[in-house]
This record gives structure tokens, C-alpha cells and sequence, in this order.
């Protein structure tokens, strides 16, 4: 840990999650690299407050959110559903799936969020902690050029973000104390400016850190972050969310 900068946070973006970390996963890719930030853990197998401690060794100091790869359960490779019951409790999906999108707006992945409830089922008791399951859509699926195309998920390994509801408008937010205090109190407008200038020089700084970090990992050139091998690029059309709606009886959730 001697080698990150004072103040970094790992704080991806869902499209980096699924674009870059999945899929380097799932390719089999620069996986040392990947451990450092994201642990193989079958979070099903444990409760979700032992979880924190055994989180990547770049995430491990975090106290607001944790990421893992969870690899397929033996049941779900069978063609049946997966176990999301764990010792004290249970994990159960609140809403509807949603897609994670890149920043052109083509369908990368598919989002579930979870919230774990002590007890069993039907009658558990909800908790404070909440999970977003992320799976990636193979290339092929999103070719919305073929009539015949049906969307798939890549099932081998989903990744997770586990964390808790805090209740607190500044969950997850990286603006500095005083700045914040100083606009809740009615700076006015150029506060404001302020403080949203701080944040995207704040989110740039820990971008930077996240690329030099895993530029010192890596062993070859060609792997780097911004290599252009590394970046997805689906076959298909642009499309705004709200014109782009897949069939959800089709995909093939588990």
C-alpha cells in the first residue's frame, strides 16, 4: 500500500466495472493486476459484514463500499438457480434489472441490486446491506443491426458491489468538508462552482492513481489501461435508453 497516494479511493464508474474489470475477468487477463482491486470471493457463502476484510488489497481500507468477483455456483452451471442464502439470512432482489450502458449508450451489461435480510425467508428482517450484481452482455448480443440477435449474459463471473445504506447525503461522496459545509450553509452560486470543481479535480486524481498503479503492475506495454485493446467496442448502433428496450423474457437471466 506504500506505493498509493494519499487520499486514493478506488471509486469506478458502473461502465468501468463492466467494461474493463469484467471483462478483463472474463477474458482471463492481467489477473494479478485485478486482484490487487477486486478479490474472487463467493460472497454467498459468507455474511456480508465478513466481507470487508477479505476485499482487494487497494479496497480493503474502505469503509463505504467493497467489490469481488463472484464466480458461478456449481447449481447454476447445472441449468438451475443460484443460492443466495447464507448462514444467518438471505440475499433477495428489490426491483427490476436494469442495463448498464457506456457513455454512447450501448448496452454493456445488466445490473441487479440486492438487499440482505437476516432470518429466513419470507419472513427475514431486513438490513442495511445492499449489493449491485453486475454481468457483462456478450458482443454478439447487443448487434442491433441482426433481427435474430438474442442478448446473452456471460455467467462465468458476475461482479459485485457490496455496501452499506447509510443514510447520509454525502454517501459516496469524495467533495471536501469544508467546501460542503460552506454550500450547505448557503455560499450561494460561486460555492457551488467551488465545490464542483473540487469534486471532478478530486475524481481526476484518484482516475490518475487507479492508471498508475496498475501501469506499474503491468509486464508489457500493450496492457495498459488505455490501451485500445482494452477498451469495448460493440458492433452496434447508438441508441438512447429510452429507444433501446430488450426483450427481458429472452435474456437469459439466472
Amino acid at each position: 500500500m506504500a506505493d498509493l497516494p494519499p487520499g486514493f479511493r478506488f471509486y469506478p464508474t458502473e461502465e468501468e466495472l463492466v467494461s474493463f474489470y469484467l471483462r478483463m475477468k472474463l477474458q482471463g487477463r492481467r489477473l494479478p493486476e485485478l486482484s490487487r482491486v477486486i478479490a474472487d470471493v463467493d460472497i454467498y457463502e459468507l455474511e456480508p459484514w465478513h466481507l470487508p476484510k477479505l476485499a482487494g488489497e487497494v479496497c480493503k481500507a474502505d469503509t463505504e463500499q467493497w467489490f469481488f468477483f463472484t464466480p458461478r455456483q456449481e447449481r447454476e452451471a447445472r441449468g438451475g438457480r443460484p443460492s443466495r442464502t447464507t448462514g444467518s439470512g438471505y440475499w433477495k432482489a428489490t426491483g427490476s434489472p436494469s442495463y448498464v450502458y457506456s457513455s454512447d449508450n450501448r448496452v454493456i451489461g445488466v445490473k441487479k441490486t440486492m438487499v440482505f435480510y437476516n432470518g429466513k425467508a419470507p419472513a427475514g428482517r431486513k438490513t442495511k446491506w445492499k449489493m449491485h450484481e453486475y454481468r457483462a452482455i456478450e458482443v454478439e448480443a447487443t448487434n442491433l443491426n441482426s433481427t435474430s440477435a438474442v442478448p446473452k449474459l456471460r455467467h462465468e463471473f458476475s461482479l459485485s458491489r457490496i455496501y452499506v445504506v447509510s443514510g447520509s447525503f454525502r454517501a459516496f461522496d469524495r467533495r471536501p468538508l469544508g467546501t460542503a459545509a460552506r454550500e450547505d450553509t448557503g455560499g450561494g452560486r460561486q460555492v457551488r462552482q467551488e465545490t464542483h470543481a473540487a469534486a471532478a479535480a478530486a475524481a481526476a486524481t484518484s482516475a490518475a492513481a487507479a492508471a498508475q498503479i496498475m501501469e506499474k503492475t503491468s509486464s508489457s506495454p500493450e496492457s495498459l489501461c488505455s490501451g485500445g485493446e482494452d477498451h469495448l467496442h460493440f458492433q452496434a448502433s447508438p441508441a438512447p435508453p429510452d429507444d433501446f428496450l430488450l426483450d427481458w423474457e429472452q435474456l437469459d437471466w439466472v
